[in-house]
């Protein structure tokens, strides 16, 4: 009886409300819930203590980032202030694997939480992961999309100043990096305006068809050819039209080879 009922607690319709807030009263409640035993939840939380990290096991908080996604599900967002300071915790971890694998399930993450929450706590912590290491990076990179849909237009905007910080790594050679920028980029065609685009995206995407790995420049040939068909569709003509004839001009008229060949590819 007690399993069926923390079941439909946990899959009642108002744990999936858009619209969940907090008062800053219940924001200063102490982490009790009652979908899961209390002693349970505790041992958890208690896994980012240091001392337990030294004395037990060093991956154990690799683990414990690991599970957060699950334990927010089962929890609920309206139980999320009892896992808001661990989460936290977690994401300013001296050990980057930790942070990493935060970072491959944030946008996850802010499904569970829906945008108000996202907004007030994911956000901080999905911006701190853009400076951190390359390894770090690939994780909120490779679901880009991911989170950026679920912000508000506003606040999606905002991130284009930083996309081009992902042409830069800490390795030159780390060219898988760029590849995924790359497909990442033919998704986010979906979620800006014509404007957006050809202001923001157009000159990253230039950028990768004259990168130095074929596989780079191959996704971004397809990359362009998207451009071009979203642009085409825009209710403004210009910048379709402005980005045909910058396409000729770089590429067709190229004094090498290589870049008229580059033209031929995104044709085709």
């Amino acid at each position: 009886q007690s399993m069926d009922s923390t079941l439909h607690y946990i899959h009642n319709d108002s744990d999936l409300s858009t619209n969940s807030s907090f008062s800053p009263e219940e924001e200063r409640k102490s982490k009790v819930q009652d979908v899961v035993p209390q002693a349970l939840l505790d041992q958890y939380l208690s896994m980012t203590d240091p001392s337990r990290a030294q004395t037990v096991d060093t991956e154990i908080a690799k683990h414990c980032a690991y599970s957060l996604p699950g334990v927010a599900l089962t929890l609920g967002r309206q139980n999320w202030h009892c896992l808001k300071d661990t989460y936290e915790t977690l994401a300013s971890d001296m050990q980057w694997k930790v942070r990493r694998t935060l970072a491959f399930s944030i946008h996850e993450l802010a499904v569970i939480l829906g945008d108000q929450l996202t907004a007030g706590d994911l956000v901080p912590v999905f911006n701190g992961f853009l400076k951190d290491l390359d390894e770090v990076r690939i994780g909120v990179l490779k679901h880009l999309h991911d989170f950026l849909k679920l912000l508000h237009v506003d606040k999606r905007r905002e991130y284009l100043y930083q996309l081009q910080e992902f042409l830069v790594t800490d390795n030159s050679r780390n060219w898988r990096f760029r590849a995924e920028l790359a497909e990442q980029l033919i998704l986010l065609l979906d979620l800006y305006s014509a404007r957006d685009i050809y202001d923001y995206l157009r000159p990253i995407a230039f950028s990768l068809c004259a990168d130095k790995v074929s596989s780079v420049r191959w996704i971004s040939y397809k990359l362009v050819s998207e451009m071009v068909k979203k642009l085409y569709m825009a209710s403004t003509p210009t910048f379709v039209v402005d980005l045909m004839n910058e396409l000729v001009e770089k590429f067709c008229r190229c004094h090498k080879w290589s870049g008229r060949q580059t033209f031929v590819f995104i044709c085709q």
